[in-house]
């Protein structure tokens, strides 16, 4: 068995629950801030009218708003019925299905591999679990993930290379607070396991 295990550590708890509180409160808020301020008019999002027609969008037709100049980040709105960047459309109960089960494995991953002094991996883990429950809110409560993010706009590829489906734009997909920190949760955590060569033997001996 591991040493000091995280799940015993009140510290590791607490830097856990605090990170994916902070996590979900953020992506939350901000994906109804922007679906409030950024189109024409605030958007109203009705469930079970979501749900019941995958093809219908409240969202007016907006020019979005520059966040970072340059064509570097704008924000613009889109309702997402798919996973991360728009991976999957149609697939609702599936993704939500998937989700508990990437957030049980991050779970699994802070009980049986981190100590209590393996704070990066403690803070990681939270990253992943804020932002996997924030797009399970949206899922849940709301009918679709609503993504808010366009980065790189109006920027296309070089030498005319496209996309599948066709698409010449340098980065097409549109995201969210949550995709963010769910990335970064797990970049952190690959950087983590790569710094801990001896991880596997440790929890063996």
């Amino acid at each position: 068995m591991i040493a000091n295990p995280a799940w015993k550590s009140p510290r590791a708890w607490l830097i856990l629950l605090t990170v994916m509180v902070a996590g979900f409160t953020v992506d939350v808020l901000s994906k109804s801030w922007a679906f409030q301020h950024v189109a024409t008019q605030p958007v109203l999002l009705e469930r079970d009218q979501l749900l019941s027609n995958p093809h219908w969008t409240p969202i007016p037709i907006h020019e979005g708003t520059v966040v970072i100049p340059g064509r570097i980040l704008n924000f613009r709105l889109v309702l997402n019925d798919g996973a991360v960047f728009g991976i999957g459309s149609q697939k609702r109960i599936f993704f939500i299905f998937f989700t508990f089960a990437a957030l049980g494995i991050a779970g699994w991953i802070f009980s049986r591999h981190t100590t209590k002094a393996n704070t990066l991996a403690h803070i990681a883990i939270g990253l992943v679990l804020g932002g996997g429950l924030g797009n399970l809110y949206d899922r849940v409560f709301i009918g679709r993930v609503r993504d808010f993010m366009y980065l790189f706009p109006d920027r296309h590829l070089p030498f005319s290379w496209a996309w599948p489906g066709n698409n010449t734009e340098l980065f097409p997909w549109i995201f969210n607070t949550g995709d963010v920190l769910l990335l970064t949760g797990m970049g952190l955590l690959m950087f983590f396991f790569w710094r801990q060569p001896s991880l596997e033997k440790s929890t063996t001996e």
